[in-house]
């Protein structure tokens, strides 16, 4: 429907769809999905669209046809991402800067169990919460309210300060998070991480008792530099910052003490490493 929509009428097709993705893990399902149907189109029926306009084409699937409010990061991750990097994404420009992962780091992913969902629900009301902030603050978009203009954040509505502040410093980390992962300082990338989450849960309010529980628990563990919930909340995944030796068993270990916790779901799995 998309590709119509935008003038391109694919002929017809049989397709065969496989996937070691899981869904409502917060791991990018449905932009895989998206991604990987429009590439192998791309290649069997030859349209001229590069990576870039694909992600923004599995984008639109989402928004307009499933209905799901979403941004564009997840796609461009898929259709742009390489082992081994990072990706340092304007998703107002779609400049990307490819980050090189230090060598002596590994990323852990460990699905909670609890599945989430975007087209309905909390999240779609914290991205309308957000964009109520941002016009009381004489903005379009939070990306365009700096840290240090936190004490006029905090002057709104206490919900939607709250909301802000959680995009204004999830910004300025992501940005500090850059630095710390070009010179290699896993020790900073990891209390970001940690930050990072204390604010998904505190001031944004997208994390649930299982998340936190297995936040925790990885966070405590010696070979972890930091935890955090990823994808869109209210369920999925949480990463994992960890030291490269070792890192299947302390992947283990804390899957383990997750699904051993008065939260833990025992659907709880490790996708990486796996």
């Amino acid at each position: 429907a998309v590709l119509a929509a935008s003038g391109i009428r694919p002929s017809g097709f049989d397709a065969r769809i496989e996937s070691s993705v899981p869904v409502g893990a917060g791991v990018s399902s449905s932009a895989a999905l998206a991604v990987a149907l429009l590439r192998a189109l791309r290649t069997s029926l030859g349209f001229a669209l590069d990576d870039v306009a694909l992600a923004r084409l599995a984008q639109r699937v989402e928004t307009e046809f499933v209905g799901a409010p979403v941004g564009i990061m997840d796609q461009i991750a898929v259709s742009l991402g390489r082992d081994g990097e990072a990706l340092f994404l304007d998703t107002r420009s779609l400049d990307v800067e490819r980050i090189p992962l230090p060598a002596d780091a590994a990323l852990i992913v460990i699905d909670s169990g609890v599945s989430h969902r975007h087209a309905d629900g909390e999240y779609v009301t914290r991205r309308r919460e957000s964009f109520e902030a941002a016009a009381l603050l004489g903005v379009e978009f939070l990306r365009d309210v700096s840290v240090g203009e936190l004490p006029r954040v905090a002057a709104l509505p206490p919900l939607l300060a709250r909301r802000a502040r959680h995009i204004v410093t999830e910004n300025d980390r992501v940005r500090r998070a850059g630095v710390a992962l070009r010179s290699g300082d896993l020790a900073t990338l990891g209390r970001l991480f940690a930050d990072s989450h204390a604010s998904m849960r505190d001031d944004y309010q997208t994390s649930t008792p299982e998340i936190d529980a297995l936040v925790a628990i990885g966070a405590a563990d010696d070979a972890v530099y930091g935890a955090r919930l990823t994808g869109g909340g209210f369920g999925g995944a949480v990463v994992m910052l960890a030291r490269l030796a070792g890192a299947r068993a302390t992947a283990a270990r804390i899957l383990k003490a997750y699904r051993e916790s008065a939260h833990g779901q025992s659907s709880a799995s490790v996708l990486v490493p796996a």
